[in-house]
């Protein structure tokens, strides 16, 4: 089976970059074949590709979006046979429709033994407004359908032309993770696992909040499956004794159903609960998340912190979870009630943050993290 990644993005927009750095960090070892499409203009990048032995198709006679799918179909399964790649790369023009590429790969599916592995489009921070306005619909096309969004020139662009490069693309496309960080600072292989499957920060939290037959983390006030009740720190009728966050001895099953979105810089309170025995009014949380550009530093974290677990005007917060860019670093904070961590972590490719409680109050949540 061949994956097929897309890499969309308007001419400029930091695409070739991106391709070389997967090509040396991500695919190595990969037999790669580069689908290039400059809508009529000969690719301008081939000579490097060459070079590095990959082999390009270069569909000059048309856009790929804008030729007949049956044509598509027919060049995708000549490169197949004839070089049977493990991936191929799918840069199509700066002007083309992502939905029609992504439409065009699918329809020809079952016919040739590819699968469509992920979309991604790459946006100019510095010049993400003046596309919108001047491409709307081609440019926003590009992001809506777009799985992962790499914003590029990050390190160039002043940061509030970040943050509202950010909120535009954010206020079209609700889900998919807009990596932030200058790519340079990220490995390929981090940037694949963003591009196939990233997780938010709340699912992230809820998984580890799981607890599948007494294994997981047990949260605040559990009914456990061994028919003892644990509140916070005490011991379990199966004789084991679990401290906040570590797992049981027992047999029980916990299981949890939750409700959540990808997005959390926009959707916030979503409720989460708890299925057991007995059911409590605190078994009833909400999450509030939200993805930044802001810098912090460590007292500025510490503070925050110590204020989550202190303002009771916040709600009742259960665990907090982030990783921020701090001042040359990456600060990551983890929080259990009267508990924290705050170390050094590698870069993340944006900040993320994510509190986990009841009667959260999320407007002084937002100014405690300056992210309103």
């Amino acid at each position: 089976m061949t994956k097929i990644d897309i890499i969309s993005g308007f001419l400029g927009a930091g695409k070739t970059t991106f391709i070389k750095k997967m090509l040396k960090e991500a695919f190595q070892g990969e037999q790669v074949v580069l689908i290039e499409n400059e809508f009529g203009e000969i690719g301008i990048d081939g000579g490097f590709l060459k070079e590095a032995g990959i082999e390009i198709r270069e569909m000059n006679s048309g856009c790929i979006c804008c030729s007949l799918v049956g044509d598509f179909g027919v060049s995708l399964k000549e490169v197949v046979d004839t070089y049977h790649p493990d991936r191929i790369l799918i840069e199509p023009s700066g002007v083309g429709k992502l939905s029609d590429v992504i439409k065009a790969v699918q329809d020809v599916q079952s016919e040739i033994d590819v699968e469509l592995n992920s979309f991604t489009t790459v946006v100019d921070a510095t010049k993400c407004r003046l596309y919108k306005n001047n491409f709307g619909e081609f440019f926003s096309n590009q992001v809506e359908y777009a799985g992962a969004i790499i914003l590029s020139r990050t390190d160039k662009a002043k940061p509030e032309k970040v943050e509202e490069s950010y909120e535009i693309l954010r206020e079209l496309n609700k889900k998919a993770p807009i990596i932030t960080t200058p790519i340079a600072r990220l490995s390929g292989e981090k940037l694949l696992k963003v591009m196939e499957d990233s997780k938010s920060l709340e699912e992230e939290l809820l998984d580890e909040m799981a607890c599948p037959a007494c294994g997981g983390h047990h949260e605040h006030d559990h009914t456990c499956g061994c028919g003892g009740h644990h509140e916070h720190g005490e011991g379990c009728g199966c004789g084991g004794h679990h401290e906040h966050g570590e797992g049981c001895g027992c047999e029980g099953h916990h299981e949890h159903d939750h409700h959540h979105g990808h997005d959390h810089h926009h959707e916030h309170g979503h409720h989460h609960e708890h299925e057991h025995g007995h059911h409590h009014a605190d078994e009833v949380f909400t999450s509030w998340g939200r993805e930044t550009v802001n810098v912090y530093n460590r007292d500025e974290i510490d503070h925050i912190l110590g204020t989550l677990e202190s303002d009771k005007s916040l709600g009742v917060v259960l665990r907090a979870k982030g990783m921020v860019a701090g001042d040359g670093e990456w600060i990551y904070f983890d929080m259990v009630p009267e508990e924290y961590e705050v170390r050094s972590g590698g870069p993340e490719y944006t900040g993320r943050i994510c509190v986990i409680g009841s009667d959260l109050n999320e407007v002084k949540l937002a100014e405690l993290f300056g992210v309103e």
